[in-house]
């Protein structure tokens, strides 16, 4: 078999993998590197061995997933040295090229990501794979290196982290969504405008807001607790960051607010609601997060 037709064999398989890579580590950018690498280590096979495996999209999952559990455990000690709080990075609703290849469901909202976080990497693996992209746990047990039981255990454990988070990924319908949109319209009249008050209103009395810079722009580094003080930060720094434009944008499939300084993309915001108030909001600063939002001005 030629290479010609080994490519034919893996063609497809790129979108699934940076899909799966994007939940697993939360990051477009080191999804990326992933998948990279796993068709590197294809490549690297000798051409028989790649024509003895029966299924080459189950071995780039695999090897996918190998790689990933790797860098979330890597990850873990980069993350201790982090400035701030981090978080996932944020995806627009139509860029092209790899952001596009990632499916905008209930499963890439910034909330569920965000409890995700809190996973070890085995959890995380065991539960994306599982309950998000249905792999049974006979296939998992090949990624994480143990038993198919033990990998039932360790999805087990992730749901529970997930329920008591109160964060399970749920659909939201297009009326949802609209009364989500008109909130966030809200916040960012309220924001433009200065006005405190409209900002208590819509925001949930135990509403928290974090954020992340990175330590490469001004970001407030402890998470921001309470409607009230979170409206009054909000109006300090509108008050100190003028030329700013806030526009409207999908972010990870749900509304959000994007904030652009002369067309490029300085600032994403995406939204958690509850009873019909805001209830978290996460702000993305670090411009290394950013990439896939070039020419969203």
């Amino acid at each position: 078999m030629g290479v010609e037709a080994v490519d034919g064999r893996i063609a497809g398989e790129r979108g699934r993998l940076i899909n799966i890579g994007y939940r697993l580590l939360g990051s477009l950018v080191e999804a990326e590197d992933a998948v990279q690498e796993a068709y590197a280590r294809w490549y690297a096979l000798p051409g028989a061995r790649r024509e003895e495996i029966a299924s080459p999209g189950a071995w780039l999952t695999t090897v996918t997933g190998r790689i990933c559990l790797d860098v979330l455990g890597s990850a873990r000690v980069r993350r201790e040295r982090y400035v701030g709080a981090w978080l996932p990075e944020p995806l627009p609703g139509c860029v092209g090229d790899v952001a596009d290849a990632v499916v905008l469901d209930e499963s890439v909202g910034m909330a569920f990501l965000v409890v995700l976080e809190t996973m070890t990497p085995a959890e995380r693996v065991a539960f994306v794979l599982h309950d998000v992209f249905r792999y049974p746990f006979a296939e998992i047990a090949e990624v994480l290196g143990r038993t198919a039981a033990a990998c039932k255990q360790l999805a087990s454990s992730a749901r529970r982290r997930v329920a008591a988070a109160e964060r399970a990924p749920v659909a939201v319908d297009g009326r949802a969504e609209l009364a989500r949109a008109e909130l966030v319209r809200r916040v960012k009249t309220a924001w433009e405008g200065g006005d405190v008050a409209a900002l208590v209103a819509v925001l949930d009395p135990a509403a928290v807001m974090t954020a992340d810079g990175g330590g490469m722009v001004g970001a407030v580094l402890r998470p921001v607790e309470g409607g009230a003080r979170i409206a009054q930060y909000m109006v300090a720094i509108a008050g100190m960051a003028p030329g700013l434009e806030l526009v409207e944008r999908s972010v990870n499939g749900l509304p959000g607010l994007v904030a652009l300084r002369d067309g490029v993309v300085v600032t994403v915001a995406a939204f958690d609601v509850a009873d019909g108030r805001v209830s978290r909001i996460w702000v993305v600063r670090n411009p290394e997060k950013l990439g896939s939002w070039a020419g969203e001005g």
